[in-house]
């Protein structure tokens, strides 16, 4: 379940993320509600990740997945494209979460 807890706390931080873009500073009373009922429930579900998990693996997955979803979904709706450094950037985070979950004995339980 630890990995679908941390499918949960992703997609809610997504969520999170873009509610607080469009609470323009808290100001906007229902996206600033969804912001933080968002980022509660992502800390919650992180919060079980971890208890079976190894923290730096659930963190490199829930953070790198995090900014690709974000940076996608910015591009699209925000019209906010990333240039070539920013990509590349991008992929060294994908490669890093790769190696951390495939070849790093250290992250295990």
């Amino acid at each position: 379940m630890g990995w679908v807890y941390l499918a949960i706390a992703i997609v809610s931080e997504v969520i999170g993320t873009l509610a607080l873009k469009a609470s323009n500073g808290f100001s906007h009373s229902v996206a600033s509600t969804v912001c933080i009922v968002a980022y509660c429930i992502a800390f919650y579900f992180l919060s079980l990740v971890v208890k079976t998990v190894p923290v730096g693996v659930a963190y490199a997955v829930w953070s790198g997945a995090g900014i690709v979803l974000i940076t996608s979904i910015a591009a699209l709706w925000f019209k906010q494209i990333p240039d070539l450094a920013a990509l590349i950037g991008i992929a060294l985070i994908i490669a890093g979460v790769v190696v951390i979950n495939v070849f790093s004995k250290s992250m295990s339980h």
